[in-house]
């Protein structure tokens, strides 16, 4: 046990807050130049620019639940400060919010995406290991 914890401090260390950055600006979390999404939500199989492979990922629903997470977090008490102070038409908070609702969702969940996969990446998480 200590030779694995000898082997591991001595290896390269991976910053986890650059990378989640440069995860949530879709970028590559090894360089952070190349693209990371294609399309609007599916990884790109390796880095344009510098080659590290992206297709180890498993991201599943966790961008999903943490887009749910803030989008409710943010809305809700925005929701309950403007019912209190202007009580505006019901008609009116709920066209309004639902739009806020979806266009919030919308842009967070691919930068959440980007962000759980360069997680991944600098925590050397499923397929993401020593040799990048």
């Amino acid at each position: 046990m200590t030779d694995q914890t000898i082997e591991t401090t001595s290896e390269d260390e991976r910053e986890t807050w650059p990378a989640l950055v440069k995860g949530f600006r879709c970028k590559c979390p090894n360089c952070g130049e190349g693209k990371l999404l294609h399309s609007y939500l599916k990884v790109n199989d390796s880095c344009s620019n510098c080659g590290q492979q992206l297709f180890h990922h498993r991201a599943d629903d966790g961008p999903a639940y943490l887009t749910i997470l803030l989008v409710g977090h943010l809305l809700a008490p925005a929701l309950h400060v403007s019912y209190v102070h202007w009580r505006p038409d019901p008609w009116t908070m709920a066209i309004g919010f639902s739009v806020a609702c979806v266009a919030l969702s919308l842009y967070l969940l691919p930068r959440l995406k980007g962000a759980v996969v360069a997680y991944q990446w600098a925590r050397r998480m499923h397929g993401f290991g020593k040799t990048a």
